[in-house]
């Protein structure tokens, strides 16, 4: 029973550390994001796109870049512009670079893993939309595309920002900076759910889970494994989606697991695999269903899981050939100093000023400044209802935990 405790003290400190190291990341990330999506709005996306594909499929891949990491607001996004006269590809680029080429997910994963699983998430990303924009381009699903469309022609997408207003000077206006504030507090609301479970997952598994697990889920995986087949590397790929799908927390709260996976001995491809697969689980699925209908959503399922499993064998063996392939050795997974007094200290702080700023902008000083809410994917409600109390359990688990580390052991 000892031991228990002794664990469960490990498992919510590494939690609290794991949350700590990336914080500054998470509100650095947040505010540009909510920058951004205050003064380049979806209107001025929409008319910028045009009708040549080429063209569009790049100004999507720009456009899902400075966008939210959120996959409800790219899905809902991604939706609207294909509504509007994008492109099935351009729309597509779009949702595949609001999840996977964002700028707030590059600087989380080099906090948990290094520089070139940085490298591999954006050239990843763009591995992604090429090969959907070829399987597109060869399959041509042009009754799907079409039936799509109608399916989406009944329904009404809501207002948008105003984008009469040039963003040179709204951008020297408090009021918009307020308006930045109001996002930036709706980015936390859409994610803290996913962060709090995926965190504390990541502190359990890390202080639980015996590395015969992960050996036995992901062929030859194990401390010091680095020699795989392709056979392998095929199977930690498609075993990547599965544990994704079975602990889906959305992509910034997967981060550390996908640590913990590299630190465990998964190949290289099967992390890469694991954090792409934010896309192709059943809560995508369904809302995909909803917008575009059932053969809509199966066909686009084919299209990302294809590209998951195809980019992600190209950049194992790019990698391998380069001689670049990361050493699980270098992820640390438990650190007994997760807070000292270091760069973490001084940048959480500078950060935590700027985020306390923009709430107090946002919700006190100008709270009468108007601000458009964003569209949202419908979301499942018994998802959500799940994510809540699982997320105040957690709560739960991580004070407790501290206190039998602190005051009990």
């Amino acid at each position: 029973m000892s031991n228990f405790f002794k664990q469960w003290g490990e498992a919510a400190y590494t939690t609290t550390g794991f949350f700590w190291m990336a914080l500054w990341a998470f509100i650095l990330g947040y505010v540009i994001s909510s920058m951004i999506q205050i003064f380049v709005t979806e209107k001025r996306m929409q008319k910028t796109m045009g009708k040549d594909e080429s063209n569009s499929v790049l100004l999507g891949t720009f456009f899902g870049f400075i966008s939210s990491s959120c996959s409800f607001a790219a899905l809902a996004s991604a939706k609207s512009l294909f509504k509007k006269g994008a492109s099935f590809v351009s729309s597509i680029a779009f949702l595949l670079a609001s999840t996977n080429l964002v700028i707030e997910l590059g600087i989380i994963i080099s906090i948990f893993l290094g520089w070139q699983f940085v490298v591999g998430e954006y050239i990843g990303g763009l591995l992604l939309i090429g090969i959907c924009w070829i399987l597109i381009r060869i399959i041509n699903p042009k009754k799907l595309i079409d039936a799509a469309r109608k399916n989406l022609e009944s329904k009404d997408d809501g207002g948008s920002l105003d984008d009469s207003k040039d963003w040179k000077k709204q951008i020297r206006k408090e009021d918009s900076w307020a308006r930045v504030g109001k996002k930036y507090k709706m980015e936390w609301q859409m994610v803290w759910k996913d962060v709090t479970v995926g965190f504390t997952i990541a502190g359990i598994v890390a202080a639980f889970v015996p590395d015969a697990f992960f050996q036995t889920l992901f062929i030859k995986s194990g401390q010091g494994s680095t020699d795989f087949s392709f056979f392998e590397i095929l199977e930690h790929i498609i075993v990547g989606p599965v544990a994704a799908f079975l602990t889906f927390i959305g992509s910034m709260g997967n981060i550390p697991l996908a640590a913990l996976l590299f630190g465990k001995g998964v190949s290289f491809a099967g992390v890469m695999a694991f954090i792409f697969s934010d896309l192709v689980v059943f809560p995508v699925l369904r809302i995909n269903a909803k917008y575009y209908g059932w053969k809509m959503s199966f066909f686009i399922l084919f299209l990302l899981f294809t590209a998951l499993i195809g980019a992600s064998l190209a950049l194992h063996y790019s990698f391998d050939f380069l001689n670049v392939l990361p050493d699980p050795s270098q992820v640390k997974i438990q650190d007994s100093a997760y807070f000292k007094m270091d760069y973490t200290f001084f940048l959480n702080s500078i950060f935590l000023t700027v985020s306390g700023y923009l709430i107090y902008l946002g919700f006190f000083k100008k709270k009468d400044v108007e601000h458009s809410m964003s569209e949202m994917a419908p979301k499942s409600k018994n998802l959500e209802f799940v994510l809540k109390y699982a997320a105040y359990v957690c709560y739960v688990w991580l004070i407790g935990g501290l206190m039998v580390k602190f005051f009990a052991t």
